[in-house]
């Protein structure tokens, strides 16, 4: 059975998302995310993956696992599910290491009920938004390693450094 793995990036104030988009661009944090999921399942939200950008879409190199209540959404190249539960039951039979938990919100929500560990890079700065990772509890997770690291968000010029974090649930 899979490590299930929460994978996301997150401001400072939580902002996972502003609508369908993320609200910077920053391509240190992108390389970081392609290069930690790679070869493992990835799960997510239809509205996360209708934003990935067209070249990236399905993510090259993983089973895209997409949840959507939506009957009418049919992507293809993907496995589409309409049940968090059932997408689970899934991704746990899979011959796979670990498979990843990529958003949206409301999946995210979800799966931190279900996830061994969070892999969070969180941005040293508040971002405008109405998307929100959930709170990561230090009385459920322990925080088992930081990395700090920085980049330019492309779409404001600015410098932002940002921090990756390995959270791992407690046992008991």
């Amino acid at each position: 059975m899979p490590e299930i793995v929460m994978i996301a990036c997150a401001a400072k104030n939580d902002v996972i998302g502003n609508g369908p988009d993320i609200p910077w661009s920053i391509k240190e944090e992108f390389q970081h995310f392609a290069a930690v999921t790679k070869g493992s399942p990835c799960i997510m939200g239809d509205i996360t993956y209708e934003s990935l950008p067209p070249q990236s879409k399905p993510l090259p190199g993983r089973e895209n696992i997409v949840l959507s209540l939506d009957p009418g959404y049919q992507p293809e190249e993907v496995t589409l599910f309409r049940d968090f539960e059932e997408a689970m039951a899934y991704v746990r039979a899979l011959d796979a290491d670990r498979a990843f938990i990529c958003g949206g919100a409301t999946i995210y929500t979800l799966g931190l009920e279900v996830v061994d560990t969070i892999e969070l890079t969180r941005l040293d700065r508040d971002y405008e938004g109405d998307c929100f990772f959930p709170v990561v509890h230090p009385e459920v997770w322990g925080l088992e390693m930081r990395e700090t690291a920085s980049g330019v968000d492309r779409k404001t010029g600015e410098e932002i450094t940002f921090e990756y974090q390995t959270w791992r649930r407690k046992s008991g």
